[in-house]
């Protein structure tokens, strides 16, 4: 079979020009990391995009999670949704709190402000929410059940970038709001992330937690901190990456057009409905297969795709709750929704130069399984 693989994702690459012209800059200087001018210039671009007072850019997103997490000072419980990547629930751990799963909406697989103040008691002391696939969460409702109950918000936004709300940009919502610049990301530092927030207290000391907990300028050390640096390289990768983040969201959503063109209306196959008070980056495109009523599951989907060389993604499968590091821990979940989304969901390729004619070999594998 001569057909090119297709890969559930493929990295947005800007001119290769310019990327060397942002390397010259950094070979003339010799300034590689510790907040360089092209650090400084990309968190400064990025407060103007975002719309927000700060950006605190990180290695990666797990650490702006974890960074997220400390900076706050948060004790005892985490609410959060096991309907995520591993290190939204791994952030939680290794800061020493304990999650605790809340169940999901059926329709946009985010939190269940329904089921969510349930779970809060004395030892709750935060509520770390999820955009899943770009969904945003009931932001409102979620705010107001936080100041009513006095608990801080923590939004991972790995998936959300550039999106707004009724107008207002993700990032400005809840305490703070983490968002991941990984390869796969709809905007990446190839490896990167970052902290939102308006707090001014929280600059210097994100800036001195990043680098080992050190006062800027200083010789002191009073935070136990870690490396969480972003390299200019890694910098001159975003500012390049932001002049054409248009564009790429622009690929992207022709692409989510045809899947929709394609796929809608089929029973027993389930996409997420766009809301009209959301503007979307279209950064994955989930399809939930339900083999009660289509006679083929989620796997025999995978598995017909690979077989062509394209690679879907069961994503997310399995729940965090069910990671044996969370059971070994006695952590426990009572979310019916996610287990069900989780064991039929899968993300189709998506990504800023696929074609539509990929779009539809994709599909026409998929329906003929179907009408098999």
């Amino acid at each position: 079979m001569n057909e090119r693989p297709i890969l559930v994702a493929r990295p947005s690459m800007p001119p290769l020009e310019e990327y060397r012209k942002m390397l010259e800059d950094i070979w003339e200087s010799r300034i590689l990391t510790h907040t360089g001018p092209k650090h400084r210039q990309l968190q400064e671009e990025l407060e103007a995009y975002l719309d927000v007072a700060h950006v605190s850019l990180m290695a990666n997103g797990h650490l702006s999670l974890e960074m997220g997490l400390t900076a706050m000072g948060l004790t005892g419980e985490v609410i959060t949704t096991p309907f995520t990547f591993a290190s939204t629930t791994q952030a939680i751990l290794r800061c020493g709190l304990v999650p605790v799963f809340c169940d999901i909406r059926e329709d946009d697989y985010t939190i269940d402000c329904d089921k969510l103040e349930g779970l809060i008691n004395d030892r709750t002391s935060a509520i770390l929410p999820v955009h899943v696939y770009g969904n945003i969460c009931d932001v409102e409702r979620i705010q107001e059940i936080a100041d009513r109950r006095g608990l801080k918000v923590l939004y991972d936004a790995a998936h959300a970038f550039g999106e707004t709300w009724q107008g207002i940009s993700v990032a400005r919502f809840g305490d703070m709001s983490a968002f991941s610049f990984n390869a796969t990301k709809v905007f990446h530092t190839v490896e990167g992330g970052c902290l939102t927030f308006a707090n001014d207290a929280l600059d210097e000391f994100l800036s001195s937690m990043r680098q080992f907990g050190q006062v800027t300028g200083t010789e002191e050390y009073p935070y136990i901190g870690t490396n969480a640096k972003m390299s200019e390289m890694h910098a001159a990768m975003g500012l390049c990456n932001l002049r054409h983040l248009e564009e790429y969201i622009g690929n992207r959503k022709l692409a989510v057009r045809r899947y929709r063109k394609r796929l809608e209306g089929i029973e027993g196959v389930r996409l997420c409905r766009e809301k009209e008070n959301i503007k979307y980056n279209y950064t994955y495109f989930p399809v939930l297969f339900e083999e009660e009523k289509l006679g083929i599951g989620r796997d025999g989907i995978a598995d017909a795709l690979k077989r062509h060389s394209v690679f879907a993604r069961k994503y997310f499968y399995p729940l965090t709750s069910d990671f044996g590091c969370c059971k070994d821990l006695g952590l426990r979940a009572d979310v019916p929704v996610a287990k069900y989304v989780s064991e039929r969901i899968l993300t189709l390729p998506c990504y800023s130069d696929i074609t539509c004619e990929e779009v539809d070999r994709i599909c026409d594998i998929i329906l003929e399984q179907i009408r098999r």
